[in-house]
């Protein structure tokens, strides 16, 4: 049995591949789609007995196709992916699956909870010679792996209005031929070590930027832990010698046609290894009777064929591209470009998609499975899972995890002052602004933390903070450190009149004592001021050994336990989930490589948690 493609798209690489599916020994072409009804009668008329869709939704709702491949141009890849996925479909996505690492996490997430196959369509890690390539990599033909050369770059005249240079449709060479040596160097660096990849631990790049704000040029340098150094070069308007060369310490490896692409007829590879003291290469010719796109289908068609026997979620293999390997190099082609100032127009919140990433409203699920409780003071319900805002590095990561989050019934937005010197607090502002959903969310904010722990620093701070946010009060305030050189009563007054300004909604305090708490609290009930009505304390089903920052404190010890249980103080815990020490072959005595974790939270009785969290866990059928 075969399985059914649908082509999503009639350009040039929709019709490579619809070329390619007759020598498939896996698939065969059952529908096309376009977004109109002749044009996609103009492409089907070409293959015999094929459905022509007039829309892309059509294609998707044909309950005789089982897989799409998605050719269109590079910004529509994440809303026709998500959907496909969500209507059960296998999706191959044209490389780069999504614009950046946030929307192939989107991507991904999406076939994951559907149960289908996701694949970045990478022709030419599915051809036999890049599999060669590995074999002498891991043999060590060459011997350690020191150095790798990649390049891929062509010149097209300029042209703003160009699939290639036009801003809105995400062109420039980084994200068109740039993503081949990223994905091949990291492929190499991989085999070095004998796995099916390897992600740098440093990116650097530069670029020369078209008016239209696209790459024209660019390089990068990538280290990697292994100490390999990889150096690669791409453009849109300038022609440059492709193909791979990889400097080992006995040798050398040249492959000029390292990236096999051509639509017809199938290419011939050669791999040239010159070994040291050897006057002539040894030459290995891997000549095939099909192109890469039929190795491509066929290498997506066999993980799926192999689903269907076993129940499994399909898995492509190596170097066929994992979902892993795509978030890798979607991440250096991030690093690269944002690192060079390639910042695409639709990245920017001005510019950004007004809807949900599958072109549909924001709006909560109607099976969306959050829990919520009620504060004191705060007039919506609270998500018993809050989101911190601290880690995020550009606008659609942190609206990518947003909306997720909203969609599943997160409302409540925790973030501060002091994180990453403001701009936390303004990708935050930005999303709700672009969302328009500042009624529906609670927001939390934090200032004063050292060293500007002192109550002349409130009122500056938390303008500053509202400013960023671009709203007029914070449903929740806390003092991100307590000092203890300050009398509680100097902290009340300065809160008490941002509340009554209505700038900030309820206070507390985040990392204070309880002594300290009621020593304020005792002041405020004697001067008609507010008290502090919420605490922010590590809490975790793991004890906190020692803490990840100086002069933070944790709830779990049986004195705060039982304030908080007398006092009813809600607990806004920070680290609940122990920095990860619950996650599948995460921690364990024997296992220090994170040493922050194996700090701050191994200790005997918490892997007796772990432990019993892992059974309780097996019992329910789901992962601690």
């Amino acid at each position: 049995m075969k399985i059914n493609w649908g082509i999503l798209a009639t350009g040039a690489i929709a019709r490579a591949f619809a070329d390619a599916l007759p020598n498939s020994h896996t698939g065969v072409l059952k529908a096309i789609a376009s977004r109109s009804q002749p044009k996609a009668d103009e492409f089907a008329a070409k293959y015999g007995n094929v459905r022509a869709h007039g829309s892309y939704q059509a294609l998707i709702d044909d309950e005789d196709v089982d897989a799409i491949y998605i050719a269109t141009p590079h910004p529509q890849h994440l809303e026709w992916a998500i959907k496909a996925a969500r209507a059960g479909k296998h999706i191959l996505v044209e490389k780069p699956i999504g614009l950046n690492f946030a929307e192939a996490s989107l991507i991904f997430d999406a076939a994951n909870t559907a149960g289908v196959l996701a694949m970045e369509a990478f022709m030419y890690r599915c051809h036999p010679a890049t599999a060669a390539l590995v074999q002498l990599i891991r043999q060590r033909a060459i011997g350690d792996v020191r150095v790798i050369h990649a390049t891929f770059s062509f010149q097209s005249k300029y042209n703003e209005e160009s699939r290639v240079y036009n801003n809105d449709l995400a062109g420039g060479g980084i994200l068109d031929v740039g993503c081949y040596t990223v994905s091949i160097a990291r492929l190499i660096a991989g085999a070095a070590i004998e796995k099916d990849f390897d992600d740098p631990i440093s990116v650097a790049g530069a670029a020369q930027l078209a008016p239209t704000g696209v790459d024209e040029f660019a390089g990068a340098v990538l280290k990697f832990k292994s100490g390999i150094i990889a150096q690669l070069s791409t453009g849109v308007s300038v022609n440059q010698d492709n193909g791979l060369r990889i400097y080992g310490s006995e040798g050398k490896i040249v492959f000029p046609n390292c990236y096999p692409h051509t639509r017809t007829p199938p290419e011939k590879c050669r791999i040239f290894v010159h070994r040291n003291g050897q006057s002539a290469p040894q030459e290995l010719d891997v000549n095939t009777d099909v192109t890469s796109f039929t190795f491509e289908a066929d290498a997506f068609g066999e993980a799926v064929l192999a689903a269907r026997e076993t129940g499994e979620q399909p898995r492509v293999a190596a170097p066929a591209m994992s979902p892993a390997d795509t978030l890798g190099n979607m991440r250096v082609l991030d690093d690269w470009r944002y690192g060079a100032g390639m910042i695409l127009n639709q990245e920017k919140p001005a510019h950004f998609r007004k809807t949900s990433h599958d072109g549909a409203p924001l709006r909560v699920q109607d099976d969306a499975p959050m829990t919520y409780g009620q504060i004191d003071g705060v007039p919506l319900k609270v998500s018993r899972l809050i989101m911190g805002v601290d880690n995020q590095r550009t606008f659609p990561a942190a609206a990518a995890v947003f909306d997720h989050y909203f969609e599943l019934g997160g409302n409540t937005f925790d973030t501060a002052w002091i994180y990453a010197n403001g701009l936390q607090e303004t990708l935050l502002g930005d999303w709700i602004k672009l969302r328009g959903v500042r009624g529906e969310v609670v927001v939390i904010s934090k200032g004063c933390h050292p060293p500007f722990a002192k109550p002349e620093h409130v009122a500056s701070q938390v303008q500053q903070s509202l400013e960023r946010l671009k709203i007029d009060r914070a449903d929740i305030y806390m003092l991100h450190r307590d000092n203890p050189q300050v009398p509680a009563s100097e902290w009340i007054d300065a809160l008490d009149e941002q509340h009554r300004a209505g700038r900030i909604g309820i206070f507390g305090g985040s990392n204070w004592t309880t002594a300290r708490i009621d020593e304020a609290n005792a002041y405020a009930g004697k001067h008609s001021r507010q008290p502090m009505r919420v605490l922010s304390n590590q809490f975790s089903l793991a004890r906190m050994v020692e803490p990840p920052w100086r002069g933070c404190l944790s709830a779990s010890d049986k004195h705060s336990r039982d304030w908080l249980t007398h006092t009813k103080t809600p607990l806004l815990s920070w680290s609940s989930q122990a920095r990860g020490f619950f996650l599948p072959g995460k921690a364990s005595p024997q296992n220090r490589e994170d040493a922050e974790l194996a700090r701050c939270w191994y200790s005997d009785d918490n892997f007796q948690r772990l432990e019993r969290a892992n059974q309780l866990a097996k019992e329910l059928g789901v992962e601690a």
